[in-house]
């Protein structure tokens, strides 16, 4: 296998491998635990959830209720030692309170060799989202070293880097300087999502660092003319679930990418598709072709 498309996990047999997914849950609209629970239940994975913070409905809706479950995450990580549960990935993506990155970090200390898979989710079109400050996005830098793959968009990449936000059409150059970056903060790969370049194809670009340097994929997909809340947290889960059932990275790339669009297609078909978030729920068939 080479060194741009490593496989990161191995499955064994009819083993059932157990995630904890970090991530914060909507009651409405389609993102974060409430994608990744049946995403990676569907590659036949122990999703246990996380919750950072709980959510009447996304952020993309005018008017939200938001609840901080910071105060509770110490008691709820040390009921979890008490059971002796053991974790075989530790996903994490939006976060309630820089505090909670400790939270993600105890987890690694406790579970060192479980893939650390972290999705930094801080904003996009080059704004941070509401309830994200800057003592948070400066805390979310924590999680970078020693990540075994990192999943920003370039907004993400920006806040991350400190590299001016420039929009969505990047030279390769541009492109390498975000890489290259992100790699030297400490990330062992790195999956760079987003790039436009006005030719009808979305771009990814994976970045791996072995012993002889680094490796750099292009991955690209159809671009679809409109835009839908929680496609990252698609994609990031739809790429976990791809490593799960023993999938190369840029090959797993390469499925999250396809398994949006086609949920994306889908979606356009509902009514208030563009507040509601992605609709996948049709498609997980796609997923579920990964365990075969």
């Amino acid at each position: 296998m080479s060194n741009a498309n490593p496989v990161l996990f191995k499955r064994r047999g009819a083993y059932i491998p157990r995630i904890a997914a970090v991530h914060d849950l909507c009651g409405y609209g389609k993102c974060s635990l409430g994608v990744a629970i049946p995403v990676l239940s569907a590659a036949g994975c122990d999703v246990c959830p996380v919750p950072t913070s709980l959510f009447s409905a996304h952020t993309r809706f005018p008017k939200f209720y938001m609840h901080d479950t910071t105060d509770m995450l110490a008691d709820y990580l040390d009921a979890w030692v008490d059971e002796g549960i053991e974790l075989d990935a530790v996903y994490s993506g939006f976060l309630g309170a820089a505090e909670q990155v400790a939270s993600i970090q105890r987890l690694y200390r406790e579970h060192p060799k479980a893939l650390r898979i972290v999705d930094p989710v801080m904003g996009d079109g080059g704004v941070m989202y509401p309830t994200y400050t800057q003592e948070l996005c400066d805390a979310m830098r924590g999680l970078v070293d020693g990540a075994d793959v990192l999943t920003p968009n370039l907004t993400e990449a920006s806040i991350l880097t400190g590299i001016e936000y420039e929009g969505q059409n990047l030279t390769d150059e541009q492109v390498g300087r975000y890489l290259d970056a992100l790699l030297s903060m400490g990330a062992k790969s790195v999956v760079l999502k987003g790039i436009v370049r006005g030719d009808g194809f979305i771009r990814n670009y994976i970045a791996v660092r072995g012993e002889k340097g680094t490796e750099v994929t292009e991955v690209a997909d159809e671009l679809l003319p409109y835009m839908l809340h929680g496609t990252g947290d698609l994609f990031a889960s739809a790429l976990l679930a791809a490593l799960m059932c023993e999938r190369g990275l840029a090959d797993a790339c390469a499925f999250a990418g396809a398994f949006v669009r086609d949920a994306m297609k889908v979606t356009r078909e509902q009514p208030d598709f563009e507040v509601r978030g992605v609709s996948f729920e049709s498609v997980l068939g796609e997923i579920t072709q990964l365990v075969q």
